[in-house]
């Protein structure tokens, strides 16, 4: 997904509802035009004034931006079916104007013109489809033209599909996609090694030939998950690896987009309008209580309140803010009892009785309190409230190829290891639910897990 990509869709939503305010009133001076009062069948003149009219529109176009975002028309897409969105915007509208003539007959309203009713639905669907042509030729044209939001591709193959599409996008330019490597076979060695010295030049792998082995299209398909590159192949007996799955074309030839997670497009957007909203609220109510944690942590022993601990999110370093809950020294006493580590099934450090964790520190962590700074990064964007667990980088570096998985999200303050009823629970446990939740995200799934959090707490402190 590129930021292109986002700003237009996100751009058709004002663009949608300009649309449907000029559909109201180009029905509404319709109406009271003489032209119509020379044929219109009725014997009365319009008693309804334009200010309340447009108050009246203002409310129906919002509910009609709320279907065409359920009916799926602002899902972010380099390529539209025009076709079906035209369709689906014949549908959008019309659920809209029918969601209106139920209201006005249950509220018992008197709507004084059922022609402008006709004229605005009949006027939506031309004017919604309009408005999204010009954006669409808008993108098209900065595409072409600048190559901004241009998807660099790599081609797998050397068949008649495979030129098939190459012919496709070597000749539309303004489709926003540009060939930088073109393999004939697959060698996923060569190909491998490819991609990882042009990793910030690749934004999609294309494997447009029939004729493959699984095992090589494999380990490519691997190495694009971990490094957050899109994978496509032109579909025969191959199983798809995951349910998250999209088919797009190339001038009628069928592609089928593995999808790494729902998290890619409106989903980050809300995931992250969701962050921004529950750390600040937390922040703001929580701030009192701070600053009695900070005055009882430090005449407990000597340090600072706050730590910040080196962790990875996305493959990128942040610093992860918690309030101190071992001695100052703790990370130079781990090295010296990584001997005793108990967690012998994968790359995470964990003793019983840690001598490092001070008397007030137990207290915090079994009630989970030294982590609500993490609320800070959340508002800071290196968090989410919901993710898999943050880790250390000598953590990853141990980590096998599997485990890379949950370093496509946000780590987060809670999660669904978090919540499995278990602190003991094995990595590979960990892995799983984590991998779950990155596949199937949803915003009720994230309401679900901090509303499960602190139930656990409150109950059972020791379960997290």
């Amino acid at each position: 997904m590129k930021k292109s990509e986002l700003i237009f869709s996100a751009l058709l939503v004002p663009i949608d509802f300009l649309m449907f305010l000029s559909a109201g009133i180009a029905a509404y001076f319709l109406r009271v035009s003489p032209i119509v009062a020379k044929w219109r069948p009725v014997l009365f003149a319009l008693n309804l004034p334009f200010e309340r009219y447009f108050i009246l529109l203002l409310i129906v176009s919002c509910f009609g931006i709320i279907i065409f975002a359920i009916s799926g028309l602002y899902k972010i897409s380099a390529q539209r079916n025009v076709a079906k969105d035209f369709f689906q915007i014949i549908v959008a509208v019309s659920a809209t104007i029918l969601l209106v003539i139920i209201y006005i007959f249950f509220a018992g309203q008197i709507f004084e013109s059922r022609f402008i009713i006709l004229a605005g639905w009949i006027f939506a669907i031309i004017f919604l489809p309009l408005g999204r042509f010009l954006v669409k030729k808008i993108q098209r044209y900065i595409v072409g033209k600048y190559a901004v939001g241009t998807h660099n591709v790599v081609i797998i193959g050397n068949d008649k599909t495979t030129h098939k599409v190459i012919q496709e996008i070597q000749s539309k330019p303004e489709l926003g996609y540009r060939i930088i490597q073109h393999f004939l076979d697959i060698d996923a060695e060569k190909i491998k090694d490819f991609i990882i010295e042009n990793i910030n030049d690749i934004d999609e792998v294309v494997l447009a030939s029939h004729d493959y082995d699984r095992s090589d299209v494999l380990e490519i398909l691997d190495l694009c998950e971990e490094q957050r590159i899109d994978f496509k192949f032109v579909p025969n007996l191959f199983q798809a690896l995951t349910t998250n799955i999209e088919m797009n074309t190339f001038d009628g030839v069928p592609l089928i987009e593995i999808k790494r997670t729902p998290l890619d497009g409106w989903g980050k957007i809300l995931k992250r309008g969701m962050d921004i909203l529950g750390s600040l609220l937390g922040l703001v109510l929580l701030f009192p209580f701070f600053l009695v944690i900070g005055i009882i942590i430090k005449l407990d022993s000597d340090g600072p309140v706050l730590v910040r601990l080196k962790r990875i999110s996305q493959k990128k370093e942040f610093y992860l803010f918690k309030f101190r809950s071992m001695v100052k020294n703790a990370e130079q006493i781990k090295k010296e009892l990584w001997q005793y580590n108990e967690r012998k099934d994968g790359p995470l450090f964990k003793i019983k009785n840690d001598p490092r964790i001070t008397r007030v520190g137990r207290f915090l962590r079994k009630y989970r309190i030294d982590e609500l700074p993490q609320l800070i990064n959340a508002f800071k964007g290196e968090m989410s409230l919901v993710g898999p667990r943050p880790h250390q980088p000598d953590e990853i570096e141990r980590y096998q190829k599997h485990h890379k998985k949950v370093l496509l999200i946000k780590p987060g303050i809670t999660g669904m290891a978090q919540i499995s009823g278990s602190s003991d629970l094995p990595f590979e446990e960990e892995v799983k639910l984590d991998t779950y939740y990155i596949e199937n995200w949803s915003l009720s799934k994230d309401i679900y897990i901090l509303l499960k959090t602190l139930i656990i707490i409150f109950k059972d402190p020791s379960a997290c």
